[in-house]
């Protein structure tokens, strides 16, 4: 990546309405530097729109966001010639990620103002991959057009258009002029958009934003509580993430969230499958949204995904055919059967990259799983139940031995990547992650539940499985030390442990939900819970804002690494709701405290990442500068931070729900209405000493609380 698009992105102001973007520094101005412009579905549409008013740029006064999708720039401009030194007119700049924006020029001073507007405009028609690469295109000549101006290129077109019409248009110069007079006391306002149009063949059309009429496919939560960091989090992460949906053209009701802006501003299959799971206590509609456009992406295979030698029953073209384009580091349908889309992922400096389609393979059964407990209609989970088991095939293809079964002992048995086959993972050995053999052990019991619930076969073997592989991780994965003991960060190979000590360890107090709200055994037994959880709680991991994910004690600690160093939101509370649903609140309330600080400094919208620099009083948390902001596992993760803070587990199938809050209360009272049990409101009250009253809930559903 580019360091000059990398140093725009921490300080920009960035409006997102998928698939559109908007990007410019405090200012306003669009300059055509670095990642200025308005973008449409990962084309830049426009590059530079730079206004002067009597040919002086306004002095910038504020530019801030007024939510996910629109932003207000404030500019002043003295009169020349006029004796007052306090600026007389102020421009006001709307703009709306979807390449509209309104300027407003208004006139305080105390004689007319006779001056002309200018709006210089252009653009290259870049790809946004090129230009967060840092590769700039010369500027495409510019045509007349009724009230503005167009480019043509690249099998593109881009428009602009002003109301009122311009005076002047100097195509040339790509300039649109106002000669204006505005009297003391009054306005002048003009309204400009931007247009865009592709000569793209339809199989070949990017996803589609959320069209008009589609609802939002999650309930609108109040939020009601002593912290009121608390309740600003909730709303503005809601709103980032609606910033972020996209849907295929041929299915705009199956929504689903684009990774981030600006840099991962399309679907990213796991991303995508961790935002549905984190807002399931809003409904199902996000997930089975995400799972169906999945399923169409997925490699359909051949073979039984439930158990050795049977037929998928249920399996169907349609369900497995891909709909709509992959990314180009999706790469072309060639991978193993079941397997879900997704590229490699930068693991740090003492690990070895880590596959996001392994990650999303294994999720989208847990997704299934868990969303069948909060009420998806038996009906779709049957439907999409193929999938799950296609999923379950490419762990089981990853983890067979030489006869084609389980293993129940020995050093087998560890899940690498499940893109590679036996022969290559043979040829080239790939440590075994800690984070990968927590998700494939969650995956395993929860496909084992789906499939004993809907009659279909392998369920026993998935539970053998599973348990072996917790026999086999306790004793392999577990290394001994002065400080107690730490589970591995990966397994190289049997009494090979890597002795890297980083945060993708909150994956094994990642249980999942099970019946009747309750969760699943872990990996780790009791004792190493306690040992794991101290860990995460001192100062080595703990920077006062969140979780570093890598520990500081490291010779390649790094504080804005990606994966050394930098604090990750989503690993943070995943810590959080781990570590309190596993008994240790006051090591989770700590994690919680930072987490909300700093969300007070990102103005409750808390990006992707940033520094795990160590918190000093009166400093706010370090930006990285490369952060998605917003970013969708981060976005979701917030929201989750708040709903857990509830304890509600469901377990719809059987008719039950249970609410269990941290008995410490962190946040004082917490009052959450407009959540989604089994698609009926509830609603659920903690109050200051950790007592929960379910106030709204399904009459079908049985209620117990601790």
């Amino acid at each position: 990546m580019h360091a000059a698009a990398q140093t725009l992105a921490h300080s920009a102001v960035l409006c997102v309405n998928a698939p559109a973007m908007a990007v410019s520094g405090a200012d306003g101005q669009l300059r055509g530097q670095s990642l200025h412009g308005f973008y449409r579905a990962g084309i830049r549409v426009l590059a530079r729109m730079e206004l002067r008013l009597g040919g002086i740029e306004p002095l910038p006064l504020q530019g801030a966001l007024t939510s996910t999708a629109e932003a207000r720039f404030v500019g002043a401009v003295r009169i020349p010639g006029d004796p007052d030194p306090d600026p007389a007119l102020t421009v006001e700049r709307l703009r709306h990620a979807d390449g509209m924006e309104t300027i407003t020029v208004r006139n305080t001073g105390g004689r007319p103002a006779r001056l002309p507007l200018e709006i210089a405009l252009g653009t290259d028609l870049g790809l946004l991959a090129d230009i967060a690469a840092g590769r700039r295109l010369a500027d495409l000549p510019g045509q007349v057009q009724s009230a503005g101006l167009r480019w043509a290129g690249q099998g593109h077109s881009a428009t602009v258009a002003a109301r009122p019409s311009p005076h002047a248009v100097l195509a040339g110069a790509g300039m649109l002029r106002w000669e204006l007079e505005v009297q003391p006391g009054a306005r002048w306002s003009v309204e400009l958009r931007t247009g865009f149009e592709t000569s793209a063949p339809a199989a070949l059309r990017p996803p589609i934003g959320r069209a008009q009429g589609v609802p939002l496919p999650w309930s609108e939560p109040e939020v009601r509580c002593d912290d009121s960091r608390v309740e600003r989090l909730l709303p503005r992460s809601l709103g980032a993430l609606g910033g972020l949906l996209l849907a295929d053209a041929d299915r705009p009701t199956d929504l689903y969230s684009a990774s981030g802006v600006p840099w991962r501003f399309g679907l990213t299959a796991a991303d995508a499958l961790w935002a549905a799971r984190l807002t399931l206590p809003l409904g199902t509609r996000l997930t089975s949204g995400t799972l169906r456009a999945l399923a169409r992406r997925q490699h359909p295979g051949s073979g039984s995904p439930g158990s050795p030698g049977q037929p998928s029953p249920g399996t169907s073209n349609a369900s497995a055919a891909p709909s709509g384009p992959t990314s180009a580091a999706q790469g072309p349908w060639s991978r193993p059967e079941g397997l879900l889309p997704g590229g490699l992922r930068h693991g740090g400096p003492e690990l070895p990259p880590s596959s996001t389609a392994t990650e999303a393979t294994l999720l989208f059964v847990t997704v299934l799983a868990e969303a069948w407990r909060w009420g998806l209609p038996e009906q779709e989970v049957a439907e999409l139940l193929p999938a799950a088991e296609r999923a379950l095939a490419a762990l089981r293809a990853n983890v067979s031995d030489a006869s084609g079964g389980f293993p129940t002992a020995g050093p087998g048995g560890f899940v690498t990547d499940l893109g590679r086959s036996a022969e290559e993972r043979a040829a080239r050995p790939l440590p075994a992650r800690c984070e990968v053999q927590a998700q494939a052990y969650r995956a395993a019991l929860h496909g084992a539940e789906l499939l004993d619930a809907f009659g279909r076969p392998g369920a026993g073997e998935w539970r053998t499985w599973a348990a072996g592989l917790r026999e086999r991780f306790r004793e392999e994965f577990w290394i001994d030390d002065l400080s107690g003991g730490r589970p591995a960060a990966a397994l190289a190979g049997p009494g090979r442990p890597l002795p890297t000590v980083a945060a993708s360890l909150v994956h094994l107090l990642d249980l999942g939900l099970s019946a009747d709200g309750a969760h699943h055994e872990g990996l780790l037994d009791r004792e190493q819970t306690r040992t794991l959880a101290q860990r995460l709680a001192a100062p080595e991991f703990d920077c006062g804002w969140g979780l570093r994910t890598l520990s500081a004690k490291s010779p390649r600690f790094n504080p804005l690494g990606h994966r050394s160093g930098a604090v990750r939101v989503h690993e943070t509370v995943l810590a959080v709701a781990g570590l309190a649903e596993a008994g240790f609140e006051r090591e989770a309330g700590a994690l919680l405290e930072g987490l909300l600080d700093a969300s007070t400094h990102f103005e409750g919208r808390l990006p992707e990442m940033y520094a795990g620099e160590q918190r000093v009083a009166d400093c706010p948390p370090v930006p990285h500068p490369a952060a998605c902001r917003p970013a969708a596992v981060s976005a979701a993760a917030a929201v989750h931070l708040v709903l857990s803070l509830a304890g509600v587990r469901p377990d719809v199938p059987a008719g039950r729900v249970v609410v269990r809050p941290a008995s410490t209360a962190p946040v004082g009272e917490l009052e959450l209405a407009g959540l989604r049990v089994a698609g009926e409101p509830f609603s659920v009250r903690v109050s200051r000493i950790g007592v929960a009253v379910v106030e709204e809930a399904s009459s079908a559903l049985q209620l117990g609380t601790r």
